[in-house]
């Protein structure tokens, strides 16, 4: 028997946010890459979240309470934006570069939706930890 239920569930939220933000800080590592391993301008990624109805030790779930987890992390793969630079070391031959797909602005609000969604999480926990505590003293 768990003792608080729902620090289950925040703690898988916490995981996938954490993983968001590492993706997120990546992005924005990546903004100006204009080649990538594969040679081509680096392309965002993003976390795709997914609920899912944990086992609790190794057996089916009693009830419908579902968490959430990362399903995959896609790449974006619209075109980034072309601008003329003849003299980068990475312009085709008509003085052209293509850059990253990778908006700074966006990955910053995509950063502070998850940064909030993060600290939500652990209150959430203090919350149900300072719940239990005060139980045990009934």
């Amino acid at each position: 028997m768990e003792l608080i239920p729902a620090a289950r569930y925040t703690t898988d939220a916490l995981q996938a946010h954490r993983l968001q933000m590492d993706v997120v800080a990546q992005n924005l590592a990546n903004a100006q890459t204009t080649r990538d391993v594969d040679g081509q301008p680096y392309q965002r990624r993003q976390v795709v979240f997914e609920s899912y109805l944990p086992k609790i030790g190794g057996m089916e779930p009693q009830n419908t309470s579902r968490s959430v987890r990362v399903s995959e992390v896609s790449v974006d793969n619209t075109p980034g934006e072309r601008v003329y630079m003849p003299n980068h070391p990475h312009a085709d031959d008509n003085g052209m570069v293509a850059l990253p797909n990778v908006k700074t602005a966006m990955e910053m609000v995509d950063l502070i939706n998850v940064s909030r969604a993060y600290e939500a999480n652990l209150s959430v926990i203090r919350t149900s930890r300072q719940m239990a505590l005060q139980a045990m003293q009934i």
